[in-house]
């Protein structure tokens, strides 16, 4: 179980679709045209393969970016190569310049996210047309990442065992044995990688991303950053304020909040995420099966993986924490809740395909039994150099016990998860916390129903920064931008032509 419950939105296209001393400035490298930059080379062959229905009139280029493994070391010769891509149409020199983009995790590759986001599947999410004609899109590998000095320390029995664990050991023994897991998990990474593991904060990665806008010729950065992309933003934004011309951080992660008020207010949002399923299913009693008690017949589902888990096609069984991820998942979007419906009718009728197809999609875990990227190494990573402190194991028990109580669906799982990080090796790089003194208006967007990112993070960001414009959708799921023609408007004309929305603008659900 992890801490903070992300997921990169790739994931959901596939299935649907404080004072921090400057660094150095990055150096500007040469293009063989004589423009600032990185040389490019084309790798549309690389994005078709994230995304098969690519259209071929796009271009799709990749480069590295060379950045100190250390930025508080810059002059060690020791580095990382980070991996950039951008996509865009037409002729790159008529364009407006670049907006870089992140997709969230933290752990989620840019690379294999952007194709998908570009042009998602039809009808499951609204592809950035009006972005994409004037400005070329481009994203990156973070370090630790993908195709970037990847962490690559757990393996995939590890991470088979830790989703498919009880997401609420009531016993002590059951607990015990979940300490055990994470803190062979932990042990592992240490033994690997050693104090190095806190080169993978977001400090780090916030200074690489100004290395990013430099290799891309651009006096200022314009950004949109999604889920943990928020928090990269923010803290870019405190540490080169002046470099900012145009931030939207959409789906806000509050930097105030330390480890253990970040999960409960995620345990808060998923439990209203489910009572939003709850009360969604009871009125679409043709497309719900389980319309006459929706939260009863998954909790009845979870508790049966305890002590009967079905099996399913592969042999595996749908144990108590595979059938919670799956739920967890079908959390992150609206279009996930007909197939939750339906998956946990089938798994009570002894059919567990949707379910674990469903937690798999989470895990991005193929047919197979593997675990298709490194997020979750990462995302541990980044997550445990991210704080300075984390509760005990002892205090980690107890808010088991007391979010039990408070938020009985999600509340143990998410105070369980404080383990990984409780349990995690290595040293701590924390990010500053401050407003953005100096950047203009950065506009910070929330979404009511949002589980994984709670709307009440909005204002928390907005007002952290100290510039932040506030902006509004009353929709469900995990970030609007893909999701509300509204949102994007605003969004759109704030980064074409930098036309700040008002400050509490709500557009409506769709």
């Amino acid at each position: 179980m992890h801490r903070r419950v992300t997921i990169p939105a790739v994931a959901l296209l596939l299935v649907l679709t404080g004072c921090v001393p400057d660094a150095p400035e990055p150096p500007t490298p040469t293009r063989p045209d004589g423009e600032a930059g990185q040389k490019w080379e084309d790798c549309f062959a690389e994005a078709r393969e994230t995304n098969p229905q690519l259209d071929r009139d796009l271009s799709v280029e990749c480069t590295t970016v060379t950045v100190p493994k250390d930025w508080g070391k810059p002059d060690s010769g020791e580095t990382f190569e980070i991996a950039v891509m951008r996509i865009y149409t037409g002729d790159l020199a008529e364009k407006q310049g670049s907006v870089v983009t992140n997709p969230g995790g933290p752990g989620g590759s840019g690379l294999t996210w952007l194709p998908l986001f570009v042009q998602p599947p039809a009808d499951m999410a609204l592809p950035p047309t009006e972005l994409l004609d004037r400005f070329a899109l481009v994203t990156f590998d973070p370090r630790g990442v993908g195709k970037s000095a990847p962490v690559e320390c757990i393996s995939d029995a590890d991470l088979d065992a830790q989703f498919a664990y009880d997401p609420d050991p009531v016993t002590q023994a059951a607990f015990d044995g979940f300490v055990d897991l994470n803190r062979r998990i932990g042990e592992g990474c240490g033994n690997k990688y050693g104090d190095d593991l806190r080169l993978f904060s977001t400090v780090q990665t916030a200074r690489d991303m100004d290395a990013i806008r430099a290799a891309l010729g651009e006096e200022k950065l314009t950004y949109l950053g999604f889920s943990y992309g928020t928090l990269l933003g923010a803290v870019y934004a405190q540490l080169f304020p002046g470099n900012v011309r145009a931030f939207v951080l959409d789906g806000a992660v509050d930097p105030t909040a330390g480890p253990i008020a970040a999960s409960e207010g995620q345990a808060m949002g998923f439990e209203r995420a489910l009572s939003n399923f709850t009360e969604w299913c009871q009125a679409n009693r043709a497309t719900c099966p389980i319309h006459d008690n929706p939260r009863g017949a998954i909790a009845a589902e979870i508790e049966r993986g305890r002590v009967s888990p079905v099996e399913g096609p592969d042999g595996r069984k749908a144990t108590a924490g595979w059938v919670l991820w799956g739920v967890i998942l079908s959390m992150y979007s609206q279009d996930f809740w007909p197939v939750l419906g339906q998956a946990i009718d089938k798994l009570r009728n002894g059919d567990a395909t949707w379910i674990l197809l469903l937690a798999d999609t989470y895990a991005d875990r193929d047919e197979n039994g593997r675990y298709r990227s490194n997020q979750f190494d990462a995302f541990n990573a980044i997550n445990c150099a991210d704080e300075d402190t984390y509760p005990s194991v002892e205090e980690i028990r107890q808010l088991q016990a007391q979010w039990r109580t408070k938020y009985p669906m999600f509340g143990p799982a998410l105070a369980t998860g404080l383990l990984s990080c409780a349990l995690w090796p290595g040293g701590k790089d924390p990010y500053p916390t401050g407003p953005a003194t100096g950047a203009p208006e950065i506009v910070v967007v929330g979404t009511t129903g949002d589980p994984a990112t709670p709307y009440e993070s909005t204002k928390k960001l907005a007002d952290m920064l100290g510039v932040g414009v506030v902006v509004t959708w009353e929709g469900e799921g995990h970030t609007a931008y893909s999701e509300s023609r509204c949102i994007q408007r605003a969004v759109d004309n704030y980064l074409i032509d930098l036309i700040v929305p008002d400050d509490g603008l709500t557009c409506p659900a769709r």
